[in-house]
């Protein structure tokens, strides 16, 4: 259905949005079920197993319209957490911390449209493959590289290396860079991939979202040398066929699209 297919493009620029509706949708359909148990049966949910209800069908329709993983867990929780702590005697500054942390998480899914996306453990060692048959000395970049997981793990694994990563969500760079102290030749730039100069990197690593690959790919053309090589975690270039593409078997049905820099 055109639709849902609308939708889940939506849910890969705003998942915030499509979230929302999610919550919104689960909502209407848990006071119908609701009204019908009661008006059918005269029988009445207790509050916070309405609540679990809830969480479970917001989770569920989020999961069907694209959302990541972990925006599962997140629309799950929401609506009990808020039953479940609406008595407790916590400062109202709990919560307003729990936004801001969200939102420091996942700050380019608003300014940039790209949502904080994790590469899972099959996309970090096929891309260890990948680099295994790359000629040295081997340059990386993780373009947008979140708290940076993969990154390292790839860094410890290729010690003569040199790797990279670009963040500019907070608390992501945060992360990243805390954790990259240890690890000589891994470092973390607060930057945006747009000022990024990937001249210098034999292979360039994203895992985004739809919207910025057209504009990617050009500044890719533009600046990457050839013979280097572009891995795009799930998103393609529109109208530009991937050189290979190997598949990851996860639980998104994701691939890893290679495209090498022509001469």
């Amino acid at each position: 259905m055109g639709w849902v297919e609308g939708l889940r493009g939506l849910a890969q620029r705003y998942p915030a949005l499509v979230a929302l509706l999610a919550q919104l949708t689960a909502t209407a359909l848990l006071t119908v079920i609701v009204l019908f148990a009661n008006y059918i049966a005269h029988w009445r949910f207790a509050l916070l197993t309405a609540g679990l209800l809830q969480g479970l069908m917001a989770a569920s329709i989020g999961r069907w319209l694209g959302l990541s993983r972990w925006w599962w867990w997140l629309n799950l929780a929401f609506v009990p957490a808020l039953l479940a702590f609406g008595g407790a005697p916590l400062p109202s500054w709990v919560f307003l911390l729990v936004f801001f942390i969200l939102l420091l998480l996942n700050w380019n899914s608003f300014s940039e449209r790209v949502p904080l996306y994790l590469t899972g453990a099959q996309g970090t060692q096929l891309l260890a493959d990948i680099l295994a048959r790359q000629p040295a000395p081997l340059r990386f970049v993780d373009l947008g590289c979140g708290p940076a997981g993969p990154l390292l793990a790839l860094a410890r694994q290729f010690p003569e290396g040199r790797f990279v990563g670009v963040e500019t969500a907070p608390l992501s760079y945060l992360l990243a860079w805390l954790r990259s102290l240890f690890q000589r030749n891994c470092s973390i730039r607060y930057q945006s991939l747009w000022r990024t100069d990937l001249t210098e990197f034999n292979v360039v690593y994203c895992f985004l979202s739809p919207a910025p690959m057209p504009q990617l790919w050009q500044k890719v053309c533009a600046e990457m040398q050839p013979g280097a090589l572009f891995v795009s975690n799930t998103f393609a270039v529109p109208g530009v066929p991937a050189d290979r593409e190997l598949d990851l078997h996860d639980w998104r049905d994701s691939s890893l699209l290679l495209w090498r820099i022509p001469g």
